[in-house]
């Protein structure tokens, strides 16, 4: 259990870090009062978590050996893509993010005619962290993870680290914005998926 919980905690935290998610949080936090805004963002990205582990355990089901095979692939996969993003990058780029972000809230808060006050910031704040954070790589990842380790090891290792990820960004997200390298938090994270590639390879298939 310490094991998944540890790698789901490294995984979202490091993934999260400057992702289009961490941007909504953030500017929802300059629009609205924190507070508010922290809870519908950590209660987004707990309920995605969860259906992303049961995801998961459904997997389960299917040949063991294949389970691995595959979520090494896919750790291969978005260690690639995120070396290769990153070689692509300037070294302070967070522009596209935050783009992506304040283009998915307006979206979002035509479609969701929500109040912007109490419960109805928290509301939106849920709404569109959920639907960001839907097919995202952490989401995909996390399903892997929690198909081949304990379930609620993983769980509480991605919740905490989506948490923590959250909690910088509406309390001190602009001020970490303008002074997290994207380019080095993208190199940081393609290491960390070859690195659970290459354990996940080593203690269930070598």
């Amino acid at each position: 259990m310490l094991t998944a919980f540890t790698a789901g905690l490294l995984l979202i935290t490091v993934s999260e870090l400057g992702d289009k998610t961490f941007f909504i949080a953030m500017i929802l936090a300059m629009r609205y009062p924190r507070r508010w805004v922290l809870v519908g963002v950590v209660g987004g990205l707990a309920a995605m978590t969860i259906l992303s582990v049961l995801m998961g355990q459904i997997l389960t089901f299917l040949p063991t050996r294949y389970i691995n095979y595959a979520e090494v692939a896919l750790f291969l996969i978005f260690g690639t893509k995120l070396l290769w993003d990153a070689q692509r990058m300037k070294a302070t780029a967070n522009l596209e993010e935050m783009e992506d972000a304040e283009k998915a809230i307006a979206s979002g808060e035509k479609k969701l005619k929500i109040v912007p006050r109490g419960w109805g910031i928290v509301v939106e704040s849920f709404a569109l962290t959920f639907v960001a954070e839907w097919g995202d790589r952490t989401q995909i990842a996390t399903i892997a993870l929690a198909a081949s380790n304990n379930a609620w090891g993983v769980s509480a290792g991605a919740i905490l680290g989506h948490t923590i990820c959250a909690v910088i960004a509406v309390m001190g997200g602009k001020f970490v914005a303008g002074r997290i390298s994207e380019k080095t938090v993208t190199l940081i994270g393609g290491l960390l998926f070859y690195l659970f590639a290459v354990v996940s390879w080593w203690t269930k298939i070598a």
